[in-house]
């Protein structure tokens, strides 16, 4: 990977307060006692049934509370989501302590508190609201419903809204009224982990002062009988890294944090419990569920969170390890540990909280930071419970059964996910941070190649005449007009390569290869993976798990149970492709393309990567369908106009002096973006549509774009009253000029979810190779919850931004 360029003063990042739930109970400062006194949690399940499996235990909560928040009654909706509970209630107590306020619209200004958009939401989760579908197939079922040639259908039940992971972001974004930068991360068990690290990079790019972050699992019979298809789930509480460990438990719970610019907290008198020090990121590319046998990855992503954070290996007394309890990721972490620390790994003590709550996936990352937090706050390692004897194939010093003493300013976090995704965050103590290493990259963002299939299109020329032509074969479908993709997405790729792959992977790996190909590009560690996918892989937790409704755990199918996780497509990319770089998935809904698209330049930017393969990527799947159809948007007068399509669409980004230096030219800029959120909750937008207006201000700022140079805007609108009407409001009170055009690719083509912003970058550079005007251009994306991103592009042979 090339040398960072252009250093540049970057903010310092605060926590100024915490929040979590678990099996010990509610409370960050609960959870902290008990996990000192190395008091298990892990019991046999008592409300969740998972009937015919051994190991029916875990760390399951207990009569939770609910949250102040009702996001039931607007929908119309009776049964509480888990998931979303558990985030709110971690949530309120983060809010509650942070010392800095949410300022009210036309509120006078105070040193204690922040204008709403200066707020933003960073949350992660492996299974999001799944617990909500997996209660939607058992009413189903109990109601008689058959299975058809697309499974079962599970009619018009609107808990299926309560499904996607960017509702529960968006309903913290309405519950404390922050409408900032509102991201949804779903890279499996290392999803809240990943979160921090898009939420620091919001705040070092003053897109946010302070930011929500954290993450939220619930107990699910899909993680139950996926576990156990793998032989992974022991039937006694979790021993990580002992020698007699033979599986990990499973947990239910939520983390949340407040992370601050480090000058607004003080300005506001704030407690601070931590800085965040570094981060780090990248892909193992080796195996779908299992770890790279040494750690490779893993190290990568730990000694990147050290040299970012600017320190040394010998610097670091204590980490917080991914320590599942399993035989294989236990050894492969004490691997990647000992290759990141060098001689320095005699000393640290690696030890695991999942002994004593149980494995919380999306939610491990962000609990076990509190954890973290609060050790180094008390210089007090916390200790992995149950272990029996010392495994030579692990062999690093876990802090047995009981709490020690130990002198420390910094400590690191590790957590690690199916797909290969790892991650590392570095911590230390209130005043740790070293100024003198303090910077971060600046180099302009170029797009170099892209791959496209959607509809009939199988390339980014196809997708370009289909465009012109207004050339789309659509369907009807109890409801529903459709745009399926033509033909078999995974025919190039390799058999043994698509052995295992769902359609969704099939997808994402076909259009990264035309992009890779397309920039003259092989990949590499330096080289990325950020996909964008609204809905995910439902057709493979359907597929997974209807069988066992019918026949009970034993018929889940290991062989499809890893493609149940959302990041399972980027993985497969990491995998074929060998991008062993920063890794991430988002889930922002409709806007997750365009989230995407802001996370690879965040990472560009701070020298994260060379390059990242950008996707935005959705199946129409039976579930998904069936959600559509429940949610009322989309079908009879208010969806006559709506186009639902399926694709997926890659870009290529690099950093300019990579491109340059590989003698490539580009064939745009992404020059800046911004996001925004309405704050008003799922499936409702501000009818105005100020949030979109502050997107696109925001976004052009950046980019040093005045909004009368703009050649043309490429739209959200999709044939929804309700969405479209505030992006045109808004757009209308930018004054463009008379010569600015206004794009509606969804309109003609379909709205591909998940890639509907990569589909407007697309056919705007396609538009400049044409012949159009080589003016900038401004794409929005936003969700049906009123998230909105905007980006801007620049023609290469322009001048560059003012910024």
């Amino acid at each position: 990977m090339h040398e960072t360029p252009h250093p540049a003063p970057q903010r310092r990042i605060v926590i100024t307060s915490l929040g979590a739930i678990t099996a010990h109970g509610a409370g960050a400062e609960e959870l902290w006692q008990r996990v000192r006194g190395g008091e298990v949690a892990i019991r046999p399940l008592r409300e969740l049934a998972v009937p015919g499996l051994p190991a029916a235990i875990g760390g399951e909560i207990i009569d939770p509370p609910r949250p102040q928040y009702d996001y039931l009654k607007p929908l119309g909706l009776t049964e509480p989501e888990p998931a979303v509970d558990y985030a709110l209630l971690a949530a309120e107590e983060a809010m509650a302590a942070a010392g800095v306020g949410v300022l009210e619209p036309d509120s006078p200004s105070r040193p204690d508190a922040l204008p709403a958009h200066r707020w933003g939401v960073a949350f992660g989760s492996c299974n999001s609201g799944i617990r909500s579908a997996e209660k939607a197939v058992r009413r189903a079922v109990a109601a008689g419903r058959t299975v058809d040639v697309d499974g079962l259908r599970l009619g018009d039940d609107r808990h299926l809204l309560l499904v996607p992971p960017q509702f529960c972001a968006e309903a913290l974004s309405a519950a404390f009224g922050l409408k900032g930068p509102v991201l949804s991360v779903n890279t499996a068990c290392a999803s809240s982990a990943h979160a921090l690290a898009h939420a620091v990079e919001q705040i070092r790019a003053g897109r946010a002062d302070a930011m929500l972050v954290g993450g939220s699992d619930a107990l699910t019979e899909t993680a139950y009988y996926g576990f156990n298809s793998v032989e992974s789930l022991s039937a006694r509480p979790a021993r990580p890294y002992s020698r007699d460990r033979d599986g990990l438990s499973l947990g239910a719970g939520a983390g949340m944090m407040v992370l601050v610019a480090a000058e607004v907290a003080l300005a506001a008198g704030a407690p601070i419990v931590a800085e965040v020090l570094g981060y780090g990121m990248s892909a193992d590319g080796y195996h779908a569920t299992a770890p790279h046998p040494q750690g490779e990855g893993a190290a990568r992503a730990i000694r990147s969170a050290i040299d970012t954070a600017g320190l040394t290996p010998q610097d670091i007394p204590y980490i917080n390890g991914h320590g599942t309890g399993t035989p294989k990721n236990d050894a492969a972490e004490s691997n990647a540990v000992r290759t990141a620390l060098g001689e320095a790994a005699t000393k640290v003590v690696l030890s695991s909280t999942k002994s004593m709550v149980g494995h919380l996936l999306g939610a491990a990352g962000a609990v076990e930071a509190i954890v973290t937090i609060l050790g180094l706050r008390d210089e007090m390692a916390p200790p992995t419970a149950g272990f029996a004897e010392r495994d030579p194939a692990c062999g690093l010093d876990s802090a047995p059964n009981a709490a020690r003493e130990l002198p420390m300013r910094v400590a690191a976090s590790n957590n690690f996910a199916f797909g290969g995704a790892n991650a590392c965050v570095v911590y230390g103590r209130p005043g740790t941070a070293r100024t003198d290493t303090v910077a971060t990259a600046f180099d302009e963002v170029v797009v170099t190649g892209i791959g496209a299939l959607l509809g009939s299109a199988g390339d980014a020329d196809q997708l370009w005449d289909a465009w012109r032509r207004d050339d789309v074969a659509a369907e009807r479908h109890n409801g529903l007009r459709l745009v399926r993709l033509d033909g078999d997405p995974g025919r190039e790729i390799p058999a043994k390569s698509r052995r295992r792959m769902d359609r969704l992977g099939q997808m994402a790996v076909a259009t990264s290869t035309q992009a890779l190909d397309a920039a003259g590009l092989t990949a590499h560690d330096g080289v990325g993976v950020v996909v964008g996918t609204g809905i995910g892989p439902m057709s493979s937790i359907s597929r997974f798990f209807e069988p066992t409704v019918a026949g009970g755990p034993t018929q889940g199918s290991p062989a499809i149970f890893p493609n149940t996780v959302f990041n399972a497509a980027a993985g497969q990319v990491a995998m074929v492709l060998g991008a062993k770089g920063p890794t991430s998935t988002l889930t922002s809904g409709h806007a997750a393309g365009a989230a995407a698209l802001g996370t690879a330049f965040d990472l560009l930017r701070a020298g994260r990567a060379d390059a990242v393969l950008c996707t935005g990527a959705d199946e129409l799947s039976p579930y998904a369908l069936d959600a559509y159809r429940g949610a009322g948007l989309f079908t009879g007068r208010r969806g006559r106009d709506y186009l639902l399509a399926e694709g997926s669409i890659t870009l290529t980004l690099e950093r300019a002096a990579v491109a340059r230096e590989r003698g490539v030219t580009p064939i745009a800029v992404l020059a800046g973006y911004a996001t925004t959120s309405d704050a008003l909750g799922i499936a409702r937008w501000d009818p105005r549509g100020f949030g979109v207006e502050r997107a696109m201000r925001a976004a052009l700022a950046e980019a040093g774009i005045d909004p009368a140079e703009l050649a043309a805007v490429w739209t959200a609108a999709s044939g929804l009253p309700a969405v479209d009407g505030p992006e045109r409001r808004a757009i209308d009170r930018l004054e463009l000029s008379a010569n600015c055009a206004r794009h509606e690719p969804k309109r003609v083509l379909g709205d591909p979810i998940g890639a509907g912003a990569q589909l407007a970058a697309a056919l705007a550079i396609s538009a400049w190779r044409h012949g159009g005007d080589r003016g900038p251009v401004l794409i929005n994306g936003s969700s049906l919850g009123g998230t909105h991103t905007s980006f801007v592009l620049r023609h290469p042979a322009a001048a560059p931004t003012r910024s």
